[in-house]
């Protein structure tokens, strides 16, 4: 057993730690469009809702001043909206490949060969095969530390009927990818235990 005062740790152990014990983490694929008009897809993996009868999502990145953000949540701080598109099996690669590094000129959905679709109630692209996708109006946001945590209340959900049965959504036919520490994903396949209460 191996014990540490985080303390004693180093910005990048503790880090390491962190995300890999925290894990599987979900994935917000996270679509925006800049003021400029350019269609932003990005995946992160500090994700999760945070209420549900009001549903709430939150995603976080390195905080910094709005010059120094990334595009996704420098276009949600300056247009107020943003669509969560939940990754899967399916897209996994194309989810991948829009972690890239572009200029805020260049649209993700191109540089991967994503389709888009638009959303219904916000002015941003979506992912046109994604199974899951929650549009979202900013609800707000606070610095924790290194962190930028944005809220985003939940205002339309576009669900495929392929991942429903009898109307609802179905987690065994909802095959999501996750993040594990380093560089590694993981897939969803239940294992043989229920929940018993």
């Amino acid at each position: 057993m191996s014990d540490h005062d985080v303390s004693d740790l180093s910005p990048r152990e503790r880090g390491r730690i962190i995300k890999t014990a925290v894990s599987p983490r979900p994935i917000a694929w996270i679509s925006t469009r800049g003021p400029d008009g350019v269609d932003n897809l990005a995946p992160f993996s500090a994700y999760n809702y945070v209420s549900s009868a009001e549903p709430v999502v939150s995603f976080s990145v390195p905080a910094g001043d709005r010059d120094e953000l990334k595009d996704t949540p420098r276009n949600v701080l300056e247009t107020g909206e943003f669509a969560v598109n939940v990754a899967t099996e399916a897209l996994a690669e194309e989810m991948d490949a829009t972690s890239a590094s572009l200029s805020a000129d260049e649209s993700e959905f191109d540089f991967a060969g994503v389709e888009r679709a638009p959303c219904a109630t916000i002015d941003a692209s979506r992912v046109a095969g994604a199974a899951v996708t929650m549009e979202c109006t900013l609800y707000g946001t606070m610095t924790v530390h290194d962190r930028l945590l944005t809220l985003g209340d939940v205002r339309h959900v576009h669900v495929d009927e392929s991942v429903q049965t009898d109307g609802k959504i179905d987690a065994t036919k909802l095959e999501t990818v996750g993040r594990l520490g380093g560089p590694y994903y993981t897939d969803s396949d239940p294992i043989e235990l229920e929940r018993q209460f």
